[in-house]
């Protein structure tokens, strides 16, 4: 029988980082936002589903998704933002349950689900274990400023169109904290695949 762990947390807060071990470690993970990209590669139906709701401004010149343009339309536009999902997360979720599916199938033991928005996307229904990936709000909001070289403010309202950490933590069986070093965050990861493959499940802080 497939085990399937749900893996979600803030922007900035590590879950790519944690996502990484986890391959590393050869177990199956599937990653929403490599989903998300090809649902709306260049002519594909997600595409021009948007490009008919957004218009050619949308789109580089070669026709592919312009996904700059398209995220300074929807930043600052709740209800851009809201045909935006209703538009692409029907197709994402068509291609998670599908895969989901053919794995149980081949009968692999573990499947992780790579989620930013697990929980408000409602995939946890899918999921056998949750974990939330943490850091604390100040190295949150230094880490996205560093990484997508934003201000202060733009990175406080990226940050605040999320879920608050509090809530997912609330709904989480296991919590990687990723406040400190790589190091000790991998000792986090590898006793959690250890209680996996044991099958003795941790429902806890790490």
């Amino acid at each position: 029988m497939t085990k399937v762990i749900g893996l979600t947390g803030g922007i900035a807060s590590g879950k790519s980082t944690v996502a990484a071990q986890l391959r590393q470690a050869g177990l199956v993970v599937l990653d929403a936002d490599q989903v998300a990209r090809a649902v709306v590669q260049k002519d594909s139906p997600g595409l021009l589903a948007l490009t008919r709701a957004f218009g050619r401004q949308i789109l580089k010149p070669d026709g592919s998704l312009n996904r700059a343009k398209l995220g300074q339309l929807v930043f600052s536009d709740p209800a851009a933002r809201k045909q935006v999902d209703a538009i692409t997360h029907p197709l994402i979720r068509q291609v998670f349950e599908a895969s989901l599916a053919a794995l149980k199938r081949l009968g692999v033991p573990l499947v992780v689900l790579d989620v930013p928005l697990l929980l408000e996307a409602g995939y946890q229904r899918y999921c056998d274990q949750v974990v939330v990936v943490k850091v604390d709000p100040l190295t949150q909001l230094h880490r996205l400023m560093a990484r997508n070289h934003y201000g202060s403010q733009e990175a406080r309202e990226r940050i605040a169109t999320q879920m608050p950490l509090a809530e997912k933590l609330a709904h989480a069986d296991v919590v990687i904290d990723n406040n400190g070093s790589r190091e000790k965050t991998a000792r986090q990861v590898a006793k959690l695949i250890a209680s996996w493959r044991e099958g003795t499940d941790l429902h806890s802080v790490v």
